[in-house]
């Protein structure tokens, strides 16, 4: 195991692509200095704040030599090339291939459409947003309709990539919560193979990162 004690990962609690990277360091075994970044106070905006993530984002990655990184993913990637195992991205071109398939598809068409969502339909992000009511309740219906297919996608799988568990399944855990818990996307009624699959995520200790 790396040292990373030099380092500090800026993330906020509750927010779904912080979770993603804490869900990733926890199933590596990785440790990394944490500093909380309120959003809701506005500390994302901060001019300080904005030297480490100019676009205003969580989480942020600052490394020891101060060089800041952002984007959830690129932190994982980053982290994946200094601790290989256990491997997350995969380990040979199909492996990869698929799990940054699986990846993609849940990042465009299940968590974006849920976070348009909750971005312009909850009253709290009334003041964070310029909301569209209807472009809202659009993304809804389509992240209610992407949860469909994926259940029957999922019918035989216990993950999402045949590789087995996978940053695919990380993706996909806290797009589905998001979507579930704070877009408060109804499911299809009884859908079997992904609860099945939520369940089984849902109960590795890594879910409580």
């Amino acid at each position: 195991m790396g040292d990373y004690s030099a380092m500090k990962l800026y993330t906020t609690q509750g927010a779904p692509n912080p979770r993603l990277v804490n869900i990733y360091l926890a199933e590596k075994g990785i440790s990394v200095p944490k500093e909380e970044v309120s959003i809701m106070k506005g500390e994302h905006k901060t001019s300080e704040y904005r030297k480490k993530s100019p676009l205003a984002q969580v989480p942020v990655l600052e490394m020891e030599d101060g060089t800041c990184m952002t984007e959830s993913v690129a932190i994982c990637r980053y982290f994946e090339t200094l601790q290989p195992d256990p491997p997350l991205f995969g380990t040979d071109a199909k492996s990869i291939a698929e799990i940054e398939m699986w990846r993609r598809r849940l990042e465009l068409l299940l968590f974006m459409p849920a976070a348009f969502s909750f971005r312009h339909m909850h009253p709290a992000m009334a003041g964070l947003e310029s909301q569209i009511k209807e472009w809202g309740e659009l993304s809804k219906d389509r992240t209610g309709k992407m949860i469909g297919w994926l259940n029957q996608q999922m019918e035989g799988r216990d993950f999402i990539a045949s590789s087995g568990f996978s940053i695919a399944d990380i993706t996909g855990l806290v797009a589905m919560d998001f979507a579930i818990h704070a877009a408060r996307v109804p499911l299809p009624e009884n859908p079997p193979h992904l609860k099945r699959w939520h369940e089984r995520l849902s109960a590795r200790p890594s879910a409580k990162a």
